[in-house]
């Protein structure tokens, strides 16, 4: 069973899926399967995926592939079935329609998206792009979220490099919010707030942690944790989706950059990171600025945070950014 229900205090959905409790964490049993030889996103286990949705090959002869797209084998969502809305007396509840895909990111279990040559993290982003291209064309979703999990702390079940796909049916309340705080300010300024946080970025340069022809990379003024990294096209976009391919190029020089540092400033720290992009058929255009979160994962969400909504941050954005600055990598 797949559904979503709504708070009726505060508007959240919520996705009840009791697939998703079929699945593993990662352990000890996992990591000895894995140093057994079985792990499902390796080249050679394709048989214990579902069947691809998309592949990109190095050989198409020999099958040697370089990404490949599945749908997760325990789904948050299901792309089957109708979307149905109704009432469970004063609560409302929808049914569990979407569409939940696993990015594998290369064949090789031991390297990591920072380790790939950019060339290959380009890969990664075009696939993105394929996906909520395709999938934008199912009437059913307004909202298609990339994300990435990168080890345990983060959410991450499985330790082979992959990333995540949900189409949803509904426009999540994080996305709602900054949609909503966007549209206010552009109201009052008839600009875009994202561009303004940026053109004030570039100029001042005490957040700015890296930059090239097309994207830069901030630590944003108020960020919910220690060295949040944001990663914006200079140029106003809407949707990433229709980032062209010398974009995605400058996009994949930038975020290995950006990966690579945080791992030499922090250890190669557990993280996590989102596409935030506009909703499905958005005509405000101009008022929307499609960017990348990163979040490691260097403190925890205690009751404080959660009671109140509020983050406690010990790390400057101005002293992260001057550290991520002056990283060799």
């Amino acid at each position: 069973m797949i559904e979503l229900r709504k708070d009726p205090i505060t508007g959240r959905w919520v996705i009840i899926s009791k697939e998703r409790g079929k699945r593993h964490p990662v352990d000890s049993r996992m990591i000895t399967d894995v140093q057994a030889g079985f792990c499902p996103f390796c080249k050679g286990n394709e048989e214990h995926t579902p069947p691809p949705t998309l592949v990109y090959y190095d050989d198409p002869k020999t099958g040697a592939w370089s990404l490949r797209v599945v749908p997760n084998k325990f789904p948050a969502l299901r792309i089957e079935g109708s979307l149905l809305r109704k009432a469970d007396g004063m609560y409302d509840k929808m049914s569990g329609i979407g569409a939940h895909e696993v990015i594998i990111e290369t064949p090789d279990h031991e390297i990591m998206l920072a380790d790939m040559p950019v060339h290959r993290v380009r890969n990664v982003l075009q696939a993105y792009r394929d996906r909520i291209l395709d999938l934008a064309r199912d009437t059913r979703f307004r909202y298609i979220l990339v994300f990435k999990n990168h080890g345990y702390l983060a959410g991450a079940s499985q330790t082979h490099s992959h990333s995540q796909l949900i189409a949803l049916p509904i426009i999540p309340r994080r996305v709602s919010e900054e949609i909503d705080g966007s549209t206010d300010y552009w109201r009052h300024k008839q600009r875009c707030v994202f561009c303004d946080i940026l053109n004030r970025e570039m100029e001042d340069r005490q957040r700015l942690i890296c930059e090239n022809s097309h994207f830069a990379a901030i630590a944003p003024y108020a960020p919910r944790c220690p060295f949040e990294t944001w990663i914006l096209p200079r140029i106003h976009r809407t949707n990433f989706e229709m980032t062209g391919d010398l974009e995605l190029a400058s996009l994949a020089e930038l975020l290995s950059i950006v990966l690579r540092k945080l791992n030499a400033a922090l250890e190669t720290p557990p993280y996590n990171y989102l596409i935030h992009n506009a909703p499905l058929h958005f005509e405000d255009r101009e008022q929307y600025h499609w960017h990348i979160e990163i979040m490691p994962i260097v403190t925890h969400v205690a009751g404080f945070e959660w009671g109140s909504g509020f983050y406690i941050n010990p790390t400057p954005p101005e002293e992260a950014a001057a550290f991520l600055r002056s990283v060799r990598i």
